[in-house]
């Protein structure tokens, strides 16, 4: 393994040689650290599974929506996205309209027995709701690495 494709180690890396499915949770902006992490994967050619929950307002919102739409077919990596701003019909197939829930956790991540790698970035209150539906999930508290920015509490 190539360490100069691997973000700088850290509380909140990707490890790159860890083979724990990795479970991405990305709210609006948060989706840029963890595009670092599905990069590397690339990088290193991983078989690892990541799964990657992503919630923006409409689907115009998403950052690297096209990179994330080709590395989706063609690698490991599946994206489920949670549009909270959806208003016209249906949300497109794979797609939850809302913001992400128990149901999203349950159904786009990986169950806790597998003991996946668990990472969550996003504005603080999306981080803060998302760590608390995924330790309802039961996943451990410890095992969730979070990095948040805006307001708190």
């Amino acid at each position: 393994m190539s360490p100069s494709c691997l973000p700088a180690r850290g509380w909140f890396a990707w490890p790159g040689d860890d083979p724990r499915p990795l479970l991405l949770l990305a709210g609006g902006s948060g989706i840029v650290p963890l595009m670092s992490m599905i990069r590397a994967h690339a990088q290193l050619k991983s078989r690892v599974p990541v799964r990657l929950i992503y919630s923006a307002r409409p689907p115009a919102d998403v950052i690297y929506a096209d990179e994330l739409s080709e590395r989706d077919r063609d690698s490991p990596l599946t994206v489920a996205y949670a549009y909270t701003r959806w208003w016209p019909g249906d949300p497109p197939a794979g797609a939850h309209s809302g913001r992400v829930n128990a149901d999203v956790i349950a159904n786009a991540g990986f169950p806790p027995e597998w003991n996946p790698l668990v990472f969550v970035c996003g504005p603080s209150g999306f981080v803060e709701a998302a760590s608390a539906l995924l330790i309802a999930a039961g996943h451990p508290p410890f095992t969730i690495k979070t990095e948040r920015f805006g307001p708190t509490g």
